[in-house]
């Protein structure tokens, strides 16, 4: 009885494939194609997202793997949120995730939330040199991660490069706004809790130099010698008039204690205390911000609520607040 053309042309094929002692790789490739009828594609299937579902991400970097925690847009929308820790950001969570309901509050809109992970004292930006006194292996090339490396990987679940929001607290609350000026066709809102805001105060390179030494051991000078011009193009005042027409929610506490802290033990207690001087620069300076813009008559949405000091749960409340403007930004009913 006559064979099938088809077993035919596999019996064919692989004797081919044995007499040139091709890898059985191979082999298997070659079955599946003549099994199933399939044509072989060209580049692997893009990713779809699962709606709504928590996931993380490992997305390639020149400084190596990035740990990016996602969630999904309960839906098919393209929008997305970025959320920018503090200054000591840990290796294996986004503060957002991890001491806030972000995920909750965001977890029935159309919005994706993009959380990465680590950068701590990075202030999210290219770094001229690596940190010599940790011996940090590479240097940081966050700024291009975020703005280049990060939604381009996104870009392969649909989400919209352009239809970006980003909000930070203290360290990723600078970080917002300097991306947002530096970045205008990527991003469309940011929000900007406790920061640093304004690096022209006499006070405030000393206090990130002492920040950035106590949180890892970073070495500023390796972010950008002192006076270099990329200190201007990360300081939130300096760039204000690039942020004229950029939706804007900036807000810091008055460091009073509020519910949310606690002078019960030891512990608390330093945590409250170091979160009321904190907190009281951070109002200092984003008043200071403030008033640039208003002296270039830039519109902005402020808050400064009667107490708070420099912690998540007051973090999260205000991220709450900024809701609706985010989403109202993002086009996300």
């Amino acid at each position: 009885m006559p064979q099938p053309h088809c077993l035919v042309s596999l019996r064919t094929a692989i004797s081919a494939v044995w007499a040139h002692r091709r890898t059985a790789a191979v082999l298997l490739t070659v079955v599946a194609a003549f099994t199933v009828g399939a044509v072989l594609p060209s580049a692997v299937a893009e990713p779809s997202h699962r709606h709504g579902e928590f996931e993380e991400l490992l997305v390639p970097s020149r400084m190596g793997p990035v740990k990016v925690q996602v969630q999904w847009a309960d839906g098919d929308g393209a929008a997305a949120l970025y959320l920018l820790d503090g200054l000591r950001a840990l290796p294996s969570g986004n503060g957002w995730a991890v001491h806030t309901d972000a995920t909750e509050l965001f977890g029935h809109d159309n919005v994706t939330l993009v959380m990465p992970v680590g950068g701590e004292s990075s202030w999210y930006a290219d770094w001229s040199s690596r940190s010599s006194l940790n011996g940090q292996a590479v240097p940081y090339r966050w700024e291009t991660f975020l703005t280049t490396e990060l939604p381009d990987f996104l870009a392969r679940y649909g989400i919209d490069r352009t239809r970006t929001a980003v909000a930070g607290l203290s360290m990723g609350a600078s970080a917002a706004l300097a991306l947002a000026a530096n970045h205008r066709d990527q991003f469309v809102h940011a929000t900007a809790l406790s920061g640093l805001l304004d690096w022209s105060l006499p006070w405030v390179r000393e206090a990130m130099r002492l920040a950035a030494l106590q949180g890892g051991g970073y070495d500023l000078t390796a972010l950008a010698p002192p006076d270099s011009p990329r200190w201007q193009r990360l300081d939130p005042a300096a760039l204000a008039p690039a942020l004229a027409g950029l939706p804007m929610y900036i807000s810091a506490a008055s460091g009073i204690p509020g519910p949310a802290d606690s002078l019960d033990n030891p512990e608390a207690a330093a945590a409250t205390i170091a979160g009321i001087g904190l907190e009281a620069g951070a109002l200092i300076s984003t008043r200071s911000f403030e008033q640039r813009l208003r002296a270039l008559n830039i519109a902005v949405v402020v808050d400064y609520p009667a107490t708070g000091t420099h912690s998540w749960p007051y973090w999260g409340s205000q991220l709450a607040a900024a809701r609706p403007q985010i989403l109202a930004a993002l086009g996300v009913e």
